[in-house]
């Protein structure tokens, strides 16, 4: 029962699970209880970690700090006008992945030279 709760270790640690939590519920169903969830982690990121942030003295992962709360905020924005949210927190901050993936397949031309081509 002890362990029930995760104790990050510092800043950059809450950032993480909060930011691993964020990608496991992003795609769900809108409800009052995820609502919920989700603005107490943003509270969370912008009372507790934001004090640990600023009396850790790191500028760099104040900003980052600063990306993540304004994403999470978005996802809100996004998904309670029930807009799908095509984005994935990526380094405390949204990426697209939208982007088409070609996949390069390459094949030897026979002869003697040394050169491929690619079928895309």
């Amino acid at each position: 029962m002890q362990n029930r709760y995760v104790k990050p270790q510092n800043v950059n640690d809450a950032m993480e699970t909060i930011q691993k939590l964020f990608n496991q519920y992003r795609h769900a169903p809108l409800t009052k209880e995820l609502l919920n969830y989700h603005t107490n982690l943003i509270q969370r990121l912008q009372s507790d970690i934001y004090r640990e942030a600023i009396r850790e003295n790191n500028p760099k992962q104040l900003a980052s700090l600063n990306a993540m709360i304004t994403a999470m905020q978005s996802w809100t924005q996004i998904r309670v006008q029930n807009k799908p949210f095509t984005g994935k927190m990526k380094n405390f901050v949204l990426t697209e992945t939208q982007h088409p993936k070609f996949k390069q397949h390459t094949h030897k031309i026979k002869s003697a030279h040394n050169y491929h081509s690619a079928r895309h």
